[in-house]
């Protein structure tokens, strides 16, 4: 069975995307989830401006967690520009309390376009950390470019963000944080997905390594493709980090059903191979997802 960190669903259909596609349904995922074996899911919701076309509400999303759908692990999803955030104001810490107290996990999935130490960040941050809220972001490449916290190559900024907040757990994800597995070659390989083998490594596994409080998001496109694009070092890399990766899917649509499918047959196979031992199998899939949460049934 695997846990699914990172997921995207609506209870009312939302406006389509430009290609035509929307949310999958609670009820659809739960049907896709019971096929391939995913028994609990980290229900990201969306912030209408951030990188979503409507908002969607977090109380509704805790209440049907607890009511509906017990599979679902309920995020806040809360932002560095809300409630006159300022280091002179309490209205994050207020507002993470809260959440928390309905029965939200964690914090994010964080798009905000700031550099990771902008004040506001670190406002926001310190009362994740005061509550024992994890955060899941996003990475831009810069503000002003699309959606995400934004830090320069080799992720300067997000260190020191690791340096102040120790005992805050910080899950990476997206194609600017997955690309720095290996070294990079041009600012491309931070907005898509590099290809070949990694020769060397990257920024990211040394500050893996340095701070324990780093850990990775595995879903989507971005984190298959880290692993995928070298099964050797894919082997490797999860063995090393096997007490800080997490499986995810990021489904945002029934389109990406089919990608999920195939990302889960790959895992499968790689601990079938031996690639990788069941222990880190199970980590990964589930077993991290589990304490992080303090999930017991």
């Amino acid at each position: 069975m695997f846990i699914d960190i990172h997921v995207h669903t609506r209870f009312v259909p939302v406006m389509p995307r430009r290609d035509g596609s929307t949310y999958a349904s609670p009820d659809e995922l739960e049907k896709f989830y019971q096929e391939v074996g995913i028994e609990k899911a980290v229900i990201l919701p969306g912030l209408s401006e951030a990188c979503s076309h409507g908002g969607q509400s977090i109380e509704e999303l805790a209440q049907m967690a607890k009511t509906k759908y017990p599979w679902m692990i309920p995020y806040c999803n809360i932002a560095p520009e809300m409630v006159d955030n300022s280091a002179y104001t309490d209205g994050m810490e207020r507002m993470v309390q809260y959440y928390k107290s309905i029965g939200c996990k964690g914090v994010g999935e964080v798009c905000s376009n700031f550099w990771f130490d902008d004040p506001l960040m670190l406002n926001m941050f310190a009362a994740c950390e005061e509550y024992d809220m994890p955060v899941t972001f996003h990475i831009s490449i810069r503000p002003g470019y699309r959606y995400g916290i934004a830090d320069n190559e080799g992720l300067p900024r997000l260190e020191l963000v690791l340096k102040l907040f120790r005992n805050l757990t910080f899950l990476g994800h997206s194609q600017a944080f997955w690309a720095e597995i290996g070294p990079i070659k041009s600012e491309q390989d931070r907005l898509g997905y590099p290809k070949g083998k990694i020769e060397k490594e990257g920024r990211l596994p040394f500050l893996m390594r340095k701070y324990p409080n780093l850990h990775g998001d595995l879903s989507a496109g971005s984190g298959c493709n880290a692993l995928m694009r070298d099964r050797e070092y894919a082997a490797k890399f999860m063995t090393e980090f096997q007490d800080q990766l997490y499986f995810g899917t990021d489904i945002c649509s029934t389109r990406n059903f089919d990608f999920a499918r195939n990302y889960i047959s790959f895992l499968l196979e790689m601990r079938d191979n031996g690639e990788i031992t069941a222990e880190v199998f199970e980590k990964i899939a589930r077993g991290n997802a589990r304490k992080l949460f303090g999930i017991k049934d």
